[in-house]
């Protein structure tokens, strides 16, 4: 399943994995664990965030994809199932043809 991984990184937290080398290799370590479609860093609300979209495979495999980021950088992270355009026309193609 398609999933967008929603990442808020602690200032002092990532401020402090930038003078170890520490945010490069959690990163690192996670795009080639999971392989995205796409990612995308930058701020939001005023601390340091990415987007990250990947196939999950197994819900399973969270807690192990995810602790570096909350152990190294507290860092809040939301995740959730995404369509890319033509899924959304799948989807909404399957709506209007079954019945109400």
């Amino acid at each position: 399943m398609r999933v967008m991984l929603r990442a808020h990184m602690d200032t002092a937290a990532s401020n402090e994995g930038i003078k170890s080398g520490a945010l490069p290799t959690v990163i690192q370590k996670f795009m080639e664990k999971v392989k995205p479609e796409a990612a995308y860093f930058g701020l939001h609300e005023g601390v340091r965030s990415c987007w990250i979209v990947f196939d999950l495979e197994d819900s399973s495999k969270l807690p192990a994809l995810l602790e570096d980021m909350f152990l190294h950088f507290n860092a809040e992270l939301e995740i959730g199932p995404v369509m890319n355009r033509e899924e959304l026309a799948k989807g909404l193609a399957a709506m209007a043809s079954s019945p109400s």
